[in-house]
């Protein structure tokens, strides 16, 4: 895997999958150029690894990588994340399309393409997911989150997560004042493959504690449901 070709935080992450060199250099450039930060990597198995390390806000998914097809990827991806995928391949035939878009593609570009339109989809994608957040923002005490531009301040003061901590918050924060199950948050931040791991959502729990509780020992927002999972503090 690549790393992203530009690695400021607040930008909007993307993975590119896509084995051929020559795009994988031609979309670096674009999309850095246009303020993403852009990570690559050439193989499905690869990408399936990568949506679970790097939280990426949007995924753009060749068909044709050459350990598996695309739109077993695209199904696979589907198991646990609704991250917006846009389809970008040489397959111009109705019925891949239609195959692609019913696997869970929310877009679908055929190469050669316009940089133009292709960045204007992604805007598109990205403005939807945003849409249909139940709570952009979200207020309680002195801890604010804004959805939309991913801000994070507790007491007035911005803090900084990694892509995971903040996946996780956002989980919590647009099902506040609803219990989640550790397998439930473990499916929606890691995957399926990653239910049998508890350890991993303790861990991050406790990171996500220390840099938005005032006491982390003693939780205001982010409770304890023992035995079952968490609760966030419902929105005042």
């Amino acid at each position: 895997m690549t790393t992203p070709g530009n690695v400021d935080k607040n930008l909007p992450r993307v993975l590119v999958v896509d084995d051929e060199k020559a795009i994988q250099r031609f979309l670096r450039n674009v999309l850095s150029q246009a303020e993403f930060a852009v990570h690559i990597v050439g193989t499905g198995k690869e990408a399936l690894t990568a949506a679970v390390a790097i939280r990426p806000e949007l995924i753009i998914l060749d068909l044709g990588l050459p350990d598996m097809d695309g739109v077993e990827v695209l199904r696979r991806l589907r198991e646990w994340t609704k991250v917006p995928v846009i389809v970008l391949s040489v397959r111009d035939r109705e019925d891949d399309k239609i195959a692609a878009l019913d696997s869970g593609a929310d877009d679908y570009v055929t190469k050669p393409f316009g940089t133009g339109e292709l960045l204007a989809r992604m805007r598109a994608a990205l403005r939807k997911t945003i849409q249909e957040s139940p709570l952009p923002v979200y207020k309680v005490d002195g801890l604010e989150v804004d959805l939309e531009h991913r801000r994070v301040v507790v007491e007035g003061q911005e803090v900084q997560l990694t892509p995971t901590e903040y996946d996780l918050l956002r989980l919590l924060v647009t099902h506040a004042g609803k219990v989640l199950t550790h397998n439930q948050i473990l499916r929606q931040i890691w995957g399926p493959a990653y239910v049998e791991q508890p350890h991993l959502l303790r861990v991050n729990i406790s990171n996500l504690r220390r840099k938005i509780e005032p006491e982390p020992t003693r939780p205001r927002y982010l409770q304890t449901e023992l035995g079952v999972g968490y609760r966030l503090k419902l929105k005042t």
